[in-house]
């Protein structure tokens, strides 16, 4: 290796850890878990609507199967949804820390509400209230660039305290 390929690769090392070092953490709710309780694996194998058309319901997770991921904990209906979320915990964790998709488009990290999900390009979203999910989805592409642009400064800033409006989570089970 070169000099030049040696700086490139400690620049990059150096970087990636110091985006870890300064993450936000993940939204939490008043049930104390991520995703109010809500198991985030089993939102890939549910049937997904069209644009414009409510998602099926959310599964509750149990809370004796759990797991610890960005400060929080999540829980899950099955042992084997747990498994496949510790073994890939990026795949799975709702973008955004778990706040709301639009909310960050916007330029701040609301909270989401766990029934009004998407997955977009195998990424988990979430938004806050049915009014949002319509402005999130008549330009999903447009939204998400600007998320993604926004989150480089949100990231590291405390996860949302508020609580989600008009929602009580029924997760996770006893």
């Amino acid at each position: 290796m070169n000099r030049f390929t040696l700086t490139v690769a400690a620049a990059a090392s150096a970087l990636t850890m110091a985006s870890a070092a300064f993450a936000g953490d993940q939204y939490v709710d008043e049930t104390g878990f991520a995703v109010s309780g809500y198991d985030v694996v089993a939102y890939f194998s549910l049937d997904q609507n069209p644009v414009g058309q409510s998602q099926p319901a959310a599964v509750p997770g149990e809370a004796s199967i759990t797991a610890d991921y960005n400060g929080a904990t999540f829980a899950f209906s099955t042992e084997a949804n747990r498994d496949a979320f510790v073994a890939n915990p990026a795949k799975y964790a709702p973008q955004y820390d778990g706040h709301c998709a639009y909310g960050v488009a916007q330029g701040g990290k609301v909270p989401a509400n766990p029934y009004l999900w998407r997955i977009v390009d195998g990424k988990l979203y979430l938004n806050i209230t049915d009014v949002v999910v319509g402005f999130w989805e008549e330009d999903i592409p447009g939204n998400l660039t600007l998320s993604e642009s926004n989150w480089v400064s949100l990231d590291p800033t405390p996860a949302s305290d508020r609580t989600i409006p008009k929602f009580t989570s029924t997760a996770p089970n006893s």
